[in-house]
C-alpha cells in the first residue's frame, strides 16, 4: 500500500522536512509554495496509522509537531491514499486546554494572569481519626475540604502504585513501584472494601494510627490479611458484578499481568522473575484476589478525586521516571528495558557520590517502534485519578545518568544518549590515550570494576570512544597535570556536560515528549533540577512545561538564592520538596547559609535567629505566594511552620526522604488529623487570607 501525504511549510536555509512514524523516519521533496512530499510504499493496511513530520539541519531533529496525524489505511486498497495536513503546532496558552479547565473545575478571570495555591503531601503521610496506621484514598476528601476552606486549588501527591516486592520496609520507596499502574493496596480504606469493623479491627486501628510515623510492614501486613478474609467472604459476590466486570474488562493489558505477577511472586517468595519456575502458572484465585483488591482502590480513589473537584480542587500526580527491574512491566515487556544497565543521576546538591536508582534505562527506539504504547497507556490510566502531573527526573526524556550493571557508584556512570570523545578528538586536545593508559589516567572496557579516579572512563558500548569522569577534577589523575593540560582538560570537560549535547539532547527529547503529552489532558510539570543542559529550558518553554522553581536551589549561575518574583509565570514554585528540609530545618542546617538568607532575602540587619519563627516562615510563605509563578505549592510542613501552636515541636522529624540514603524509611506522618486541622479556624483564615491577598 502507498501513502502520499502533503504539508505546508517554509523552511530556513540548510533545513528539509521527514515524516516519522514510530521509530522509522522517511524523507520528503521539497515543490513549489512551500509544499512537501512524502511518498511511503510497502506499507501495511492499518485502522489508526500514526505519523508527524520533523524538521530537520544538520543531521539533526530541530522541530516537531506536536499532534500526530492519523488516518486509516483500508486492507486491499489498491489505489494510494493521498493526505493534504497542516502542520501541528503547540496551542497558544495550551495549560488553559488542559482537563481543569476545559471541564470546568477552574476558570480564568478576565485581564487577569490565572494563578493558584497549592498543598504538597504524600497519601501515607496524611491523618485521620478513621485510618488503619497510614494515610489512606479516602484522607483526600478531607484535604480537599481545608483545600477548599483556605482558598487552595491542588493537591500534590507522591506515587501511588503498589511498591510491595520484600515484604519489608524496604518497600516504603515510593518510586520503586511493581507496576506503573496498579494502585498500592495500603491506600485502601478497609471498611468500605468489606472488613467488618469489629473488636479486633477497632484494636488493631486505634493501636496503629496512635503510632507517630508508618509501622509500613506491620499496616501492610494486617491489611492483607484483614483484605483477604473480606475477599472470601465478599468476593463471590463482587466478581459477578457489573461493575468489576467492567473494570475487568476495561483494564485487562495491565491488571491480569500484574494479578499474575503478584500471585506468582507470593507463590516462589520473590518478586525477582528470573528465579521463577519456568511455565508455572499462578492460581486463579490468587489473580481474583488482586483484581478485587484494584477495583476497590479504583473505586476509593476515583471517589475522592470526584468528591475533590466538586470542590475546585484537583489532584496533581506524581510520575516516576524509573521502572522497577523487577516490576510486571519489566516482566511482561522486558523488550522495552536495557536490563543490564541502570538509571540514576550525577552528582549534586543532594548527593556528592551520584544516585543510583537500580531501575534499568528504557530501550526507546523499541518503545518509538511500538508508537509509545506503553507509555500512553500509562498516562492514560493516570489521567483516572489526576488532572495534573509532575514528571519526575525530565531530564530522563533527554538523557539518562547510566551507570553499567554491576556498578554501584553513581560516579561510574554516563550519559545516555550521549556523543562521546573519539580518540582522535582527545588528541587534538593534547591527550594521548596510550600514554593516559599508561599512566592509569583512563577506566578501559573489559577491566572490571570501573575506576571513576580517572580523567576518562571508555563507553560501556562503544571501544574507543570516551567520557569525562564526572568526578575527574578531584581526582590525582587531574593534580598531576600540568597547567596546559589542566586548562584543556577543563575546556573537554565543560563543552561535554554543558554545551556539546544540546541540539543532541533536544532531539532526543523531542522525540519522545509531545507524542506522550498530547496523548494526556493532564497539565505537565517538569522537574527540572540537577546539571540543567540549556536545551531543557527551550523544549520545555516550547511544549508549555511548567518548571520547578525552588528558591535555595537557584538556576541563574551566581545566585545563592532564587527571587520568587522574577520566576517564570509558566512555573510551579515552592519552598520544599519531599528531596530536602523543610523550612524550620533547613533554618538550621547551615548558620552560613542562614545568615546570607537573612541579610540578602529578608534584608534584615544583626544575627539571624537561632530558629525559623513563625513569622519569619510567613513571610518566607508569602513570598513565593506572591511570585510570578502560576502554581505555588507547599509542602503541609510548611503550611504548618507559620503557627506556633500547630508546627511539630520536632523540624528535623518533619523530613520525608534522604536522597543520599539508598534505603530510606518512607514513613512520615502529620501529627494532627484532618479533622483536628479542619477545626482550627483562626489559622485557616490567616491561610486564606495570604493566600487571598496574592491574588491566587
Amino acid at each position: 500500500m502507498k501513502l502520499i501525504t502533503q504539508v505546508e511549510y517554509h523552511t530556513r536555509w540548510g533545513e528539509e522536512l521527514f515524516l516519522r512514524a514510530g521509530a522509522k523516519i522517511y524523507p520528503m521533496e521539497y515543490g513549489a509554495g512551500g509544499i512537501w512530499t512524502a511518498v511511503i510504499c510497502r506499507l501495511r493496511p492499518d485502522p489508526a496509522f500514526e505519523y508527524r513530520y520533523e524538521v530537520h539541519s544538520g543531521g539533526l531533529c530541530r522541530r516537531t509537531e506536536w499532534k500526530s496525524h492519523v488516518i486509516a489505511l483500508p486492507d486491499g486498497c489498491r489505489e494510494p491514499v493521498e493526505v493534504k495536513d497542516s502542520w501541528n503546532d503547540v496551542p497558544e496558552g495550551h495549560p488553559f486546554d488542559t482537563s481543569p479547565f476545559a471541564d470546568g473545575v477552574f476558570a480564568g478571570i478576565p485581564g487577569r494572569r490565572w494563578k493558584a495555591a497549592g498543598t504538597a503531601i504524600p497519601v501515607f503521610s496524611l491523618r485521620s481519626e478513621s485510618d488503619f496506621g497510614i494515610g489512606e484514598f479516602h484522607d483526600l476528601k478531607l484535604l480537599a475540604d481545608w483545600a477548599a476552606a483556605t482558598g487552595q486549588k491542588i493537591i500534590q501527591l507522591l506515587p501511588v502504585n503498589d511498591t510491595a516486592m520484600t515484604g519489608t520496609w524496604e518497600d516504603s520507596y515510593p518510586y520503586n513501584a511493581n507496576s506503573s499502574f496498579a494502585l498500592h493496596p495500603q491506600f485502601i480504606h478497609l471498611p468500605d472494601a468489606g472488613v467488618e469493623e469489629d473488636e479486633e479491627y477497632l484494636r488493631l486501628q486505634a493501636g496503629l494510627n496512635s503510632l507517630p510515623e508508618v509501622d509500613y510492614e506491620k499496616v501492610n501486613r494486617e491489611k492483607q490479611r484483614l483484605l483477604r478474609i473480606a475477599f472470601d467472604r465478599t468476593g463471590p459476590h463482587i466478581l459477578r458484578t457489573g461493575a468489576y466486570k467492567a473494570f475487568v474488562e476495561e483494564n485487562r493489558e495491565w491488571l491480569l499481568p500484574y494479578a499474575a505477577y503478584r500471585a506468582l511472586a507470593e507463590e516462589h517468595g520473590t518478586a525477582d522473575f528470573r528465579k521463577w519456575e519456568p511455565r508455572r502458572k499462578p492460581r486463579k484465585k490468587e489473580m481474583d484476589y488482586h483484581c478485587f483488591v484494584q477495583y476497590h482502590l479504583h473505586i476509593q480513589l476515583s471517589d475522592a478525586r470526584n468528591y475533590a473537584r466538586s470542590k475546585g480542587v484537583v489532584f496533581k500526580g506524581d510520575l516516576p521516571i524509573g521502572v522497577s527491574r523487577d516490576s510486571a512491566d519489566a516482566w511482561v515487556n522486558g523488550n522495552l528495558f536495557n536490563m543490564d544497565s541502570q538509571a540514576g543521576a550525577p552528582p549534586d546538591a543532594f548527593s556528592v557520590d551520584g544516585q543510583n536508582w537500580g531501575f534499568p534505562t528504557y530501550d526507546w527506539d523499541e518503545m518509538a517502534r511500538e508508537n509509545y504504547a506503553w507509555w500512553k497507556a500509562r498516562l492514560n490510566n493516570m489521567s483516572r485519578y489526576f488532572d495534573m502531573f509532575r514528571i519526575d527526573h525530565i531530564l530522563g526524556f533527554f538523557r539518562i545518568w547510566e551507570i553499567p550493571l554491576p556498578e554501584k557508584s553513581g560516579l561510574a556512570g554516563h550519559f545516555n544518549p550521549s556523543l562521546p570523545y573519539t580518540g582522535r578528538e582527545l588528541a587534538a586536545a593534547g591527550f594521548n590515550v596510550r600514554k593516559l593508559k599508561s599512566e592509569g589516567a583512563v577506566s578501559c572496557q573489559g577491566g572490571g570494576s570501573i575506576r571513576t579516579d580517572v580523567l576518562f572512563i571508555e563507553d560501556p558500548h562503544g571501544k574507543g570512544l570516551w567520557h569525562p569522569g564526572i568526578s575527574a577534577r578531584s581526582t590525582s589523575a587531574y593534580s598531576n597535570l600540568d597547567e596546559a593540560r589542566k586548562q584543556a582538560f577543563d575546556r573537554l570537560y565543560d563543552d561535554y556536560f554543558y554545551r556539546r549535547h544540546n541540539a543532541f539532547w533536544k532531539q532526543s527529547a523531542m522525540r519522545k515528549l509531545p507524542p506522550l503529552l498530547s496523548s494526556t489532558g493532564m497539565l505537565a510539570c517538569g522537574e527540572d533540577l540537577g546539571m540543567i543542559p540549556a536545551c531543557v529550558k527551550d523544549v520545555m518553554d516550547e511544549y508549555r512545561i511548567l518548571s520547578l522553581e525552588i528558591q535555595r536551589m537557584p538556576k541563574s549561575p551566581g545566585e545563592a538564592f532564587g527571587d520568587p518574583s522574577h520566576y517564570p509565570y509558566y512555573s510551579v514554585c515552592t519552598t520544599s520538596t519531599h528531596d530536602m528540609n523543610p523550612l524550620r530545618a533547613w533554618w538550621e542546617e547551615d548558620r552560613k547559609v542562614t545568615a546570607l538568607f537573612w541579610k540578602d532575602v529578608m534584608h534584615r540587619d544583626g544575627e539571624a535567629p537561632e530558629t525559623c519563627e513563625p513569622w519569619i516562615c510567613r513571610e518566607i510563605v508569602r513570598q513565593h505566594l506572591e511570585s510570578a509563578s502560576m502554581l505555588a505549592i507547599l509542602p503541609l510542613q510548611d503550611w504548618f511552620s507559620m503557627d506556633g501552636d500547630l508546627r511539630f515541636p520536632d523540624p528535623f522529624r518533619e523530613r520525608i526522604n534522604v536522597p543520599s540514603a539508598s534505603r530510606h524509611y518512607w514513613r512520615y506522618r502529620i501529627h494532627v488529623t484532618l479533622e483536628s486541622l479542619l477545626a482550627r479556624d483562626d489559622f485557616n483564615l490567616v491561610v486564606k487570607n495570604m493566600i487571598a491577598c496574592s491574588g491566587r
